[in-house]
């Protein structure tokens, strides 16, 4: 019984949300100190991420509405987005005002190719542990 409530849970931890992306993320010499959580004791810098290439998640990173602002709590969050059977950790770094945004690779990833044909998808985002993002 104990087994069936804590599957409920976790599947009802999962929510519908937009993902789209921005090419930004997609730079692998991008500086941490131009996103949201840069520094700060929620900070990337202070857990030794320099640009966005040293995160081991890259380039599954990106903005997330989860975050709300520099040194927020939830900043290098690990979430599972999964679209039509195929899903990608990604690591939260930054602020959406709604939905994620990703690289675009790792919008190509999950969607076979299409992030530039379908601009956004709606998938099934669920946080995961932070180990499944190398963090």
């Amino acid at each position: 019984m104990k087994f069936a409530a804590t599957v409920l849970a976790l599947v009802a931890a999962a929510s519908t949300t937009v993902v789209k992306y921005d090419p930004v993320y997609n730079n692998p010499s991008q500086s941490l100190d131009t996103v949201a959580c840069s520094d700060g004791s929620n900070g990337l810098l202070n857990k030794g991420f320099t640009t966005f290439s040293s995160l081991p998640s890259y380039p599954n990173i990106g903005a997330s509405q989860y975050v709300g602002g520099w040194n927020d709590a939830d900043c290098g969050s690990c979430w599972n987005i999964t679209y039509q059977g195929k899903s990608t950790f990604f690591t939260a770094i930054d602020v959406a005002t709604s939905g994620i945004v990703t690289s675009q690779t790792s919008l190509d990833k999950i969607t076979g190719g299409h992030a530039v044909e379908y601009g956004q998808i709606t998938a099934s985002v669920q946080r995961v542990a932070s180990s499944l993002c190398g963090l």
